[in-house]
């Protein structure tokens, strides 16, 4: 029998905010099971402000029995962007409609199976 690996992407979402967190929300995408090889893009909603050249926002990630890891960051107005060497060559991070931050990962590894954050700092 043959067992094909499979990657296991969870997207979580993680923010600190010094304003009322009641108003601001992240929301994220649903977790999703990649074969080996594939590509997936990954979604991270905003609301209770804007994306803007005011905020960075971050994806991080925490695989299993590791460290975790800081990706890139992008700036909230797509004009700014800088990644982790190890993924460089891999990561696509882009911002849309000033609400959504999107990380595209392609040739997944099993490596890649992590819990994956967005974060969002303040300038």
């Amino acid at each position: 029998m043959h067992c094909t690996k499979m990657i296991n992407l969870i997207l979580f979402l993680y923010f600190t905010v010094a304003e009322v967190q009641s108003q601001i929300q992240l929301t994220q995408s649903d977790p999703q099971l990649k074969h080996p090889g594939e590509s997936v893009t990954l979604t991270c909603t905003v609301s209770g402000f804007t994306l803007s050249s005011s905020y960075y926002m971050h994806w991080i990630r925490h695989a299993p029995g590791k460290k975790m890891e800081w990706l890139l960051y992008i700036r909230g107005d797509n004009t700014n962007t800088n990644y982790n060497t190890a993924i460089q060559s891999r990561a696509t991070a882009t911002t849309d409609s000033s609400t959504k931050v999107f990380l595209e990962l392609r040739s997944l590894t099993t490596e890649d199976t992590a819990v994956y954050y967005c974060a969002r700092q303040s300038q």
